[in-house]
């Protein structure tokens, strides 16, 4: 067991043990100086009674002066300390600023999307909502890079549990197969506790296509549930059946294709192409009829922080749009 005294000197090795200097030294020419000649590293092997290369080790201590040197230098370029003498010390905030004006540097802002796996205060908590084919997808992938929240699909979770043959799948599938919603029942509870996981505590949330239906905005509501911003994309039904009704699947590799805006180029490719029982014409209409019924009462439960976006635009435009749609309603938090 090492005496306190010695851990509580380790502590400050790095500061005070190593310098990068010419190697000139009077002292008897050991076999560990001989090697710290060799990499220009000088080393105070007997710093204050403890012997710091015996205990740590050269190759150790010289991994500690590399680190520290980095970590130095990020601080100066990032106006974080102040040069005092010889020695650099901590800058306050107004010394900070002070540094980034004279050199003509903004302040570093924080990505959003670079704080995944860390608590985020007050989270950012987003509703995405749009009729079948209406471009939910490639936007909330947009979302959840920009800003690092959990994407959560009850449509993604629902076919999961149809694939593995579960009972809530089995009953998931009568409804799909019959092109209409699956009920609230089936599905309220699963998002309430995968709001509760600590991954969407930490990071935000991004609901997509959830609530569906009036009863389930009152069930997230009762249950403390609130959202920032509740983002609608708008695009009329008939470009809706057309983009339903070209989609096909590869069921090996599970990418979506479409018949008239992006078929595939590779005939194997094109023979195995798969359509999901629901992306009929018929059944896409029902759904329509069902999502219509119930969107407009969805929406009411979010009013004050609704912002309706033209879904047949372009995909970055949209995405433009999503952007400042966000920024106005949760502005404080889509800025940090």
């Amino acid at each position: 067991m090492l005496p306190l005294r010695t851990l509580a000197l380790l502590s400050s090795v790095v500061g005070c043990a190593m310098a990068f200097a010419p190697t000139t030294t009077f002292a008897p020419r050991t076999v560990t100086t001989l090697r710290a000649e060799k990499t220009e590293l000088v080393v105070d092997e007997n710093f204050d009674d403890v012997n710091l290369v015996g205990l740590l080790g050269l190759n150790r201590l010289k991994k500690i002066s590399r680190k520290h040197k980095r970590q130095l230098v990020d601080r100066i370029q990032n106006f974080e300390v102040v040069q005092d003498g010889e020695d650099y010390v901590p800058a306050t905030a107004e010394q900070s600023e002070q540094m980034r004006d004279a050199a003509g540097v903004a302040a570093p802002a924080v990505h959003r999307a670079a704080a995944v796996g860390k608590a985020v205060p007050d989270p950012l908590k987003i509703i995405i909502a749009g009729a079948p084919a209406s471009g939910k997808g490639t936007q909330c992938e947009m979302i959840k890079e920009q800003y690092g929240v959990v994407h959560l699909s009850t449509g993604d979770m629902l076919r999961a549990a149809v694939a593995d043959q579960t009972e809530v799948g089995k009953l998931a599938k009568e409804y799909m197969d019959s092109g209409k919603l699956v009920p609230d029942d089936v599905i309220i509870g699963v998002v309430k506790d995968r709001l509760d996981q600590t991954d969407c505590q930490k990071r935000g949330w991004l609901l997509d296509g959830f609530p569906r239906t009036p009863a389930q905005a009152d069930a997230l509501a009762a249950a403390g549930v609130s959202a920032d911003c509740f983002l609608f994309l708008n695009v009329p039904d008939e470009v809706l059946v057309e983009r339903v009704v070209g989609r096909r699947t590869d069921p090996e590799t599970g990418k979506i294709y479409h018949m008239t805006f992006s078929p595939p180029d590779d005939e194997e490719v094109l023979a195995r192409l798969e359509q999901r029982s629901d992306d009929t014409e018929e059944k896409v209409k029902v759904r329509l009829e069902q999502f219509h019924a119930n969107v407009d009462a969805v929406k009411g439960s979010y009013t004050d922080i609704s912002v309706d976006i033209d879904g047949t635009a372009s995909p970055s435009d949209v995405a433009k749009s999503v952007d400042e749609g966000i920024k106005s309603k949760a502005t404080a938090k889509a800025s940090t």
